[in-house]
């Protein structure tokens, strides 16, 4: 017969430091809710006293009590930033993922392009109308064709090469057809995303979301915030209060604010806010960093730069995952043209069949509705936008060491070696020493390794 497991039965990791000290790694199993580690950490900041006294405590009392009075009711919001949840969210436009993932402190993941087929995947049509249905089953239609045609051109272009897996390299070649393809799905197409993140974190963007542009992005901060009441009922605010002047100023940024849709330069530096006089004793630092390595944090310290560059929805997607640099929403719009690279890789009759295809859809799609944010949902994802990215040194040369390589969408990949060049020539006489693919243009076959599969049994 199995045993209930209860707090007092849970096997924690203890380990003994030389001073005397301990660190103790706690195991909730199923009974340490995110409510009861929000306790024990609340709890450990206001006594000496160890968390088995606070695991005593909670075992007696509960944290039900506790979090109602102290994270709600008194509004010490650092209790919330104890516990932890995991949510997943399915069936939402990619317009919708990239409104949720806009934060700093955002942490999940979302259904790729590269390794899944969207051929199936529901399109969002948000103004339900007939003529709104047709443009996204064109471009339904369009991709089915695109991707056969492509897995079946791409062989030719880069045949398979002695020493690589069968298995690997075909999926590489899958991964480059959904590469190529993903320009022509609508930023409507579906997909899921994973989120975790504290309490704290939840409700905070909960109250910026339901005020968000979009009515499907209000629809999921709203059933969301009911999801959360009723898994944490003492950790939300059952009553829903809200402060008028609080909640009538956010409704403004996110109304008139959200949006960035100035035209951007090509690639350009477009603020130096970094002290250069800061980082002449540093210059050993930045010269002898090993390839792998990250700067130390602390030289953000002294300052930051901006970038704005045009780069099609799709890489924003990928771009848009760095945390540590700031990055606008940009408003999705025909008007910045449809990205070469995406044209110039399809078969010469492919090219014909496309052109014609954007020329013919963006005519359809601006009739539609004069609603801009709306329009999203219909245009695809190969289309430019302006991208305006600020962020530190040790920030901006981890996003391009990791991005200008082979393994990252070309698009992408070709912005991030721009963004190299800019540093290096910036600040390569301080002693910046940056670590690149020497060849990020060519087709690599370990892309096809990096999918995630389950195993056999």
């Amino acid at each position: 017969m199995k045993t209930m497991q209860t707090i007092e039965t849970l096997n924690h990791h203890r380990s003994t430091l030389k001073g005397g000290g301990k660190i103790v790694i706690i195991d909730p199993g199923a009974v340490l809710t995110a409510e009861a580690t929000a306790m024990l950490q609340a709890l450990h900041s206001r006594s000496t006293g160890g968390v088995d006294e606070h695991l005593k405590v909670l075992a007696e009392k509960g944290a039900d009590k506790f979090m109602s009075t102290y994270y709600v009711g008194y509004g010490h919001k650092s209790i919330g930033d104890c516990g932890s949840a995991v949510v997943f969210i399915e069936g939402v436009s990619m317009l919708a993922a990239k409104a949720i993932q806009d934060s700093k402190l955002y942490n999940g993941q979302e259904a790729s392009t590269r390794y899944v087929d969207f051929a199936a995947q529901p399109f969002l049509n948000p103004l339900g109308s007939r003529a709104g249905e047709t443009i996204l089953k064109t471009w339904r239609t369009f991709y089915l064709k695109a991707v056969t045609e492509m897995k079946n051109a791409l062989p030719e272009r880069f045949p398979i090469q002695e020493g690589e897996k069968e298995t690997t390299y075909d999926k590489a070649i899958a991964a480059r057809a959904f590469d190529i393809c993903r320009g022509f799905l609508p930023a409507g197409a579906s997909t899921n995303l994973a989120w975790s993140g504290t309490l704290r974190q939840f409700a905070d963007r909960v109250q910026q979301l339901r005020h968000h542009p979009l009515s499907e992005v209000q629809d999921i901060a709203n059933v969301l915030e009911d999801a959360l009441i009723a898994t944490y009922p003492n950790s939300f605010d059952k009553k829903k209060k809200r402060y008028e002047a609080t909640e009538r100023y956010i409704k403004e940024t996110m109304v008139n604010y959200y949006y960035h849709d100035t035209n951007s330069p090509d690639m350009a530096l477009v603020r130096d806010g970094i002290d250069k006089s800061a980082l002449i004793p540093y210059h050993g630092l930045l010269a002898n960093r090993p390839a792998k390595t990250e700067l130390p944090k602390w030289l953000g310290a002294y300052g930051e730069v901006a970038f704005a560059f045009t780069l099609d929805f799709g890489s924003f997607r990928d771009v848009q995952r760095h945390r540590a640099v700031t990055q606008r929403m940009p408003l999705l719009t025909a008007e910045l043209g449809f990205n070469e690279w995406y044209l110039s890789q399809l078969t010469p009759a492919l090219r014909v069949e496309a052109e014609k295809l954007i020329a013919e859809q963006a005519d359809a799609t601006a009739k539609l509705i004069d609603d801009v944010a709306l329009r999203q949902y219909y245009l695809p994802m190969g289309y430019n936008i302006s991208n305006y990215l600020s962020g530190d040194l040790p920030a901006l040369v981890y996003l391009v060491e990791i991005r200008a390589t082979s393994m990252v969408h070309p698009t992408l990949s070709a912005r991030a070696v721009q963004m190299a060049k800019i540093l290096t020539d910036n600040y390569g006489k301080l002693g910046l020493v940056l670590h690149l693919d020497p060849d990020p243009g060519r087709f690599n076959v370990k892309r096809g390794e990096h999918d995630i599969v389950k195993q056999p049994d």
